[in-house]
């Protein structure tokens, strides 16, 4: 049950005291709720927190109210800053649970302490776990609550970071009844890496089909592509006030108008100096007699250019839609006041030059009394189609810049601590390759920043194989060149690993099931770079070429208890003369190089291997049984 339910059983009490009882009870509610603190999505019932770290738990309050945290028998007090938002620091924290934490009011319970996970990305990330119970069926039968899983509600910002994620999210605990919930990769990785830690597992996804790298990088950090940068002061200027018709207010009697300017009624904008095209508002106060009060009169407003809405007092009295008929509008008693009235027009040309057409009546008839309206109106423009064009024209790559995904699921968790994150995407970037090593740097940095940890861990999925196998050595593979990239990633940027799955994809579909291989690849890193393992975690990665003769020899790190082929000879090698016209060429192990040759290439000087977007049949690898890394030793 929802901590902020509340259930009552049935008893016999008679209807009418029941319906006492239970007025009693909502005032009681109403009560107790005043000045509640508000707490993120992310702490809740059944969440993991990150052992051995300092942690934070953070919420909202109320100015003036006070905070009290209660965990493990310690207490934490504290006050929200001045735009609501408190925070309270845990010391480290030793792996173990369920614990219980209380806030104020609330209660916490089925907390774990653990390694929690940040995993990103696209829709390999995001596989939903139902589809593997055939091909696993003991996923069915999990009876695992030592690990938890909490999926972020999806959530795009153009510009602002967000405070929190939306509603919806909840933490899920791995045992049968829950499990069907999870995406398959976190799942398989909470529970290979709970097997082998014996350590709770939280696995925090943030992730979205179809989504390119750039929508997960902050504007600061994708500087280097302006095309990706969202113009802001044109994005502020339209959601201001004035542009996004927040403008309700403009028609309320006691709006305060001082600062508006003037304009003598009736008359042409542009006759009046006024170069708008779009929404004006005009104002003008009258007074009337308290015998005037409440009763019904009939307003008169000539002829207008082009569409109105007319306001008297706030209240709406009618509109027209086009330039034409005359504007004769009944004034319901009860709107009018003695002393002090208002009459607003929201008045729009979108074609320019609006106005009061001259020569019309403009008045307010009611009880043998008019109030003439021509003279001086006050005027504010709610909106210039002029303006708002150029702000628009300036925010056209809106739908393709960077940064929508980040501001609104990964900036809210910047105060959650975690063990390190999980990337698997650059399927929606293959098609324009180029930049996306530069990409995936930038946003490893970015999130390190974000979270305060220069040293966070950043494992990698690289590509699987997908498409056609090639008869002919590729020139181009867009998955090939993203591989590429994670490589260099990896080979660069410290503190990052690469599980290789080229060998575990599915040539007709883009969502392969073996996730579980996937996420022991993963561990097998995670071992090494944050548990201090010390133990082959990835297979053979190319470091060097030299040629002799007509033959190229290839060196690798990472080679482990020495190279082997998976099955016969190796494969999926090519060779390319002078002319860069790759042939598939012959490849031999000799002692920890490749030595590689063909007939058809006299002069050699550059090797590819497993270059295509599905190199399945790829199989170098070393004795640990972990395949090598697609590479290219050229650069056309």
């Amino acid at each position: 049950m929802n901590k902020k339910e509340q259930v009552c059983s049935q008893s016999p009490l008679t209807k009418p005291l029941r319906h006492i009882l239970a007025l009693l009870v909502c005032c009681l509610f109403v009560t107790a709720g005043y000045g509640k603190i508000r707490l993120p999505q992310l702490i809740s019932d059944r969440m993991v927190l990150q052992r051995d770290i300092e942690l934070n738990i953070w919420g909202w309050a109320d100015k003036g109210e006070k905070v009290t945290v209660r965990f493990k028998e310690k207490v934490y007090h504290t006050e929200p800053d001045e735009n609501g938002k408190w925070i309270v620091t845990f010391p480290p924290q030793q792996a173990g649970g369920p614990f219980i934490m209380r806030i104020n009011e609330i209660t916490i319970r089925d907390i774990l302490i653990g390694d929690v996970w940040l995993g990103s990305g696209q829709s390999n990330m995001e596989t939903p776990i139902t589809r593997l119970t055939d091909r696993y069926p003991e996923i069915e039968i999990s009876n695992n609550h030592m690990i938890r899983y909490f999926k972020v509600p999806t959530q795009h910002s153009a510009v602002d970071g967000k405070d929190d994620i939306p509603l919806g999210g909840e933490w899920y605990s791995g045992t049968a009844s829950d499990v069907l919930k999870w995406t398959a990769l976190a799942f398989f990785y909470a529970q290979q890496a709970y097997e082998h830690t014996r350590v709770p597992q939280g696995m925090l996804i943030a992730s979205l089909g179809g989504s390119a790298i750039e929508s997960w990088i902050s504007q600061e950090h994708l500087k280097p592509f302006p095309e990706l940068l969202v113009d802001q002061e044109a994005w502020r200027t339209m959601n201001s006030s004035q542009l996004a018709g927040e403008t309700a207010k403009w028609t309320s009697l006691d709006w305060d108008d001082t600062d508006w300017q003037v304009m003598e009624l009736p008359g042409f904008w542009r006759d009046k100096g006024l170069n708008a095209r779009g929404t004006v508002f005009f104002r003008k106060d009258f007074v009337l007699p308290d015998s005037m009060a409440g009763r019904y009169a009939k307003l008169y407003l000539g002829t207008l250019i082009d569409s109105d809405s007319v306001f008297i007092n706030g209240h709406f009295v009618g509109s027209t839609s086009y330039m034409y008929p005359p504007r004769n509008y009944h004034v319901r008693g009860g709107i009018l006041k003695g002393g002090k009235n208002n009459i607003t027009v929201k008045l729009t040309a979108n074609a320019g030059d609006g106005g009061f057409i001259p020569g019309k009546v403009y008045k307010i008839s009611g009880d043998q009394l008019e109030i003439d309206l021509t003279g001086v109106w006050k005027y504010k423009v709610g909106s210039d189609l002029a303006v708002t064009e150029e702000y628009r024209q300036r925010l056209e790559n809106i739908k393709t810049a960077g940064s929508s995904l980040y501001n609104g699921m990964i900036y809210p968790l910047r105060d959650y601590k975690i063990r390190g994150a999980i990337w698997y995407q650059g399927e929606s970037n293959a098609g324009s390759p180029k930049n996306y090593q530069h990409l995936l740097t930038s946003l490893i940095e970015n999130w390190r920043e974000l979270f305060h940890c220069a040293e966070m861990p950043f494992l990698l999925v690289q590509l699987p194989n997908y498409s056609t196998e090639p008869t002919t050595p590729p020139i181009y593979s867009g998955w090939a060149s993203i591989r590429e990239a994670q490589l260099n990633v990896v080979t660069q940027v410290p503190y990052t690993a690469l599980a290789v799955t080229y060998d575990v994809g599915e040539w007709n579909d883009l969502h392969p099931l073996n996730k579980k291989d996937v996420a022991h690849r993963l561990l097998l890193g995670a071992r090494r770079l944050v548990f201090g393992e010390q133990l082959v975690s990835s297979g053979p990665l190319y470091s060097d070429m030299k040629i002799v003769n007509d033959k190229i020899i290839i060196s690798f790190s990472e080679i482990g208890g020495g190279l082997q082929a998976r099955n016969g000879k190796l494969k999926h090698f090519a060779v390319a003369g002078p002319d860069k016209k790759f042939v598939w060429a012959d490849a031999v192990i000799k002692g920890n190089t490749i030595v590689v040759s063909s007939n058809e290439v006299k002069h050699p000087v550059a090797v590819r291997y497993a270059w295509s977007d599905n190199p399945v049949q790829a199989n170098l690898m070393n004795k640990e049984g972990l395949l090598a890394s697609p590479f290219r030793t050229d650069y056309w």
